[in-house]
């Protein structure tokens, strides 16, 4: 990624306002936008590309360096020079609901790179903010002692925790419906594995025979390279007296031959 000289030049002597860590409480996926150009920035905990990290509202930063083009041209043309990344070092959208203004949030990295590019005083002292905002956040017992710290991560994790339950909600039925057909160990009957995969459990089977199982004795079982690839599950009962196996595909096996066999019921 390239960038600019003058952004790696260190910047002045500046002590962050303590006040400035507890400005508005942090809220994932709010705007922390203020009208005042004298407040610095709000760091809050953000989602980029999958992961939980500190960022910025670019907005903010804006705002704050007193930049006299509008917002959108600004970020735009910060974007292209230096070649910053959606989902890696920013994410866009709108997120103030009856709001149609798109907004930024991003790393603090980039944070400290838009507001060098200022080259001015102002943008000296919020690198040397996000620094401090940086290098408190590396220290548990500043977060564990920041009552503002802890509330922002503990909504985050909740609100984790809320989409993770509403995608096992989502899977219950189809997980209900598999669990039908699934014996007591997870294992699942030659026809009840052909029904779920292809909807056509007698075609399944037949291409099974064209080198996965073989009759024995009147019953279908694996290859035993097949069962030692964990694809099939032997089960022997004994009735009358006689030992009869049961062959099971597993659930790594159904995975397997809903790629291969599958069509529109693929896992």
């Amino acid at each position: 990624m390239k960038r600019r000289p003058e952004i790696e030049k260190a910047a002045g002597e500046f002590e962050p306002r303590p006040a400035a860590l507890e400005h508005h409480q942090p809220v994932k996926g709010k705007t922390m936008s203020t009208n005042e150009s004298s407040s610095f920035p709000v760091v809050f905990q953000g989602e980029i590309g999958g992961d939980l990290v500190q960022t910025v509202n670019a907005r903010d930063i804006h705002v704050f360096l007193e930049v006299k083009s509008e917002f959108r041209n600004w970020i735009k043309n910060r974007i292209d020079d230096f070649g910053f990344q959606q989902d890696i070092d920013f994410v866009a959208g709108n997120f103030l609901p009856g709001s149609e203004k798109i907004e930024y949030h991003v790393t603090l990295d980039m944070a400290k790179e838009l507001s060098m590019v200022d080259r001015g005083e102002r943008g000296k002292q919020v690198r040397k903010y996000f620094l401090e905002c940086e290098r408190r956040a590396k220290d548990p017992m500043v977060a564990l002692n920041d009552p503002a710290a802890m509330r922002g991560l503990l909504l985050t994790y909740t609100e984790r925790v809320i989409a993770l339950e509403a995608k096992v909600e989502e899977a219950k039925p189809k997980t209900e419906f598999f669990d039908k057909f699934a014996d007591t160990d997870g294992g699942y009957g030659l026809m009840n594995a052909g029904r779920i995969i292809t909807g056509r459990a007698k075609k399944f089977i037949r291409e099974l025979k064209k080198g996965y199982v073989f009759y024995q004795g009147g019953n279908l079982v694996p290859y035993v390279q097949f069962i030692k690839q964990g694809l099939f599950e032997v089960k022997v009962t004994i009735i009358d007296d006689k030992a009869r196996p049961q062959t099971f595909i597993t659930p790594k096996g159904m995975q397997y031959f809903a790629a291969k066999f599958g069509g529109e019921n693929l896992l």
